[in-house]
């Protein structure tokens, strides 16, 4: 692949060592045609071997590791510098932490968070809770299936800008990062196998990786909910979400409490699900507005109009506002969406009558609930906040931590 890239005119103006960022903005636009999971595997995929502490509890299966960037702990620690690091935008201003924020479970309470050149991204931050489950990757995209290709898109992405760094200016970006002796160190650490892992050829795939594997790393399991801790409230609101007449569960299924969840244990391929939530009718006023259609984006079909990702519910107590636009301020009226059958607005920017998309089995099914009923289900979804996640020193900010 590398070989037939460099025969591609605009990759060879970046041949002075810098292919991996030329390959990077090349495939950029195409990393919708790449999905990870394809075929079924006879072995357990190492499903009880890492060299990577996880720091599980029992019951909880491992994740998949990639087989080109293995989990270490010391590839966990580069990549949490680089998370906190906000020379790693073009005007030194944003870093991923700056939409992913600790004690918001690494959301960041927008609707909607802007780049480092104040693009609006049309989407809300999601939470960053047990990423290393998932299928796929952001709102709306089916193939998106590793981390790694998931962090070159705020990276060197231009619709919209997040990061900002392109062809004008990644070589910047990078020495701002070499002229810190720290980095030195921790690269050499992260990648003893390569002789200059930080000035080399792949300094940018290191960065990548690294990204990756600390998010890849950012576990969440105990919560009330995981210590058997609930209140009643939360007890009767637990037996409601798992109930024939709410259906919560048929999504948010599961350890990760999404039906996008894989596993060590997963031999099969798992096709990635979306859903129709009911926030705009698909048809007429308020339609889901460009760009943000959900999987449509990516497919073009029209049946996939609205559809988007299944969110695990960790910590979701802590990631307001809610659904893939940000939309929808609290976890009362998420609930109260989907008890009408979808979201009937009739002015305003999010203007539409949701209740006659479709989802599954033609629409989607409306249900009675009471005020009570609703606080019971809120009690419950609020056991599921960790606050040992928000609080662990090992996913805080290191520059700040040594200061």
């Amino acid at each position: 692949m590398i070989s037939m890239m460099r025969n591609f005119p605009p990759f060879k103006k970046y041949r002075g060592g810098h292919w991996l960022f030329a390959l990077c903005i090349f495939f950029l636009p195409f990393l919708a045609g790449c999905p990870e999971q394809s075929e079924t595997r006879i072995d357990d995929m190492g499903a009880s071997r890492s060299a990577f502490d996880w720091q599980l509890p029992a019951g909880i299966p491992l994740p998949r590791e990639p087989e080109s960037n293995p989990m270490t702990e010391e590839k966990f620690q580069l990549g949490r510098h680089l998370f906190y690091d906000d020379r790693l935008s073009v005007n030194g201003t944003i870093s991923c932490a700056s939409c992913h924020h600790q004690d918001k479970a690494f959301s960041d309470g927008r609707e909607r968070p802007r780049g480092a050149t104040g693009h609006l991204h049309p989407r809300n931050s999601q939470g960053l809770v047990n990423v290393a489950w998932y299928n796929s990757l952001t709102w709306g995209n089916p193939a998106l299936g590793s981390i790694e290709q998931q962090v070159m898109i705020p990276l060197f992405g231009e619709d919209p800008i997040e990061h900002g760094i392109n062809e004008a200016n990644f070589e910047q970006v990078l020495q701002s990062l070499q002229a810190d002796v720290q980095y030195a160190a921790l690269f050499e650490k992260a990648f003893p196998e390569q002789d200059d892992p930080l000035f080399g050829d792949l300094a940018w795939d290191n960065i990548v990786k690294s990204l990756a594997s600390f998010v890849r790393g950012l576990t969440s399991f105990n919560s009330p909910f995981d210590r058997n801790e609930l209140s009643q409230s939360a007890r009767r609101g637990e037996a409601l979400f798992d109930s024939e007449r709410l259906e919560c569960f048929h999504c948010h299924a599961g350890y990760n409490f999404s039906d996008a969840t894989v596993d060590r244990t997963t031999t099969t391929f798992v096709e990635p699900l979306f859903h129709n939530t009911g926030l705009y009718n698909v048809d007429g006023l308020g339609a889901y507005p460009e760009p943000n259609t959900g999987r449509h984006e990516v497919t073009g079909q029209a049946q996939h109009m609205g559809q988007f990702r299944t969110p695990s519910l960790r910590n979701v107590a802590l990631t307001a506002p809610y659904n893939h636009d940000g939309s929808v301020a609290t976890l009362e009226d998420v609930i109260r969406n989907y008890a009408s059958g979808g979201r009937h607005i009739t002015s305003g920017p999010n203007a539409g009558d949701g209740r006659i998309s479709p989802i599954k089995d033609g629409f989607i099914v409306s249900f009675s609930i009471t005020e009570q009923e609703i606080a019971d289900v809120v009690a419950f979804l609020e056991s599921l906040t960790d606050e040992e996640f928000i609080s662990n020193p090992r996913f805080s900010d290191p520059w700040q931590d040594a200061e």
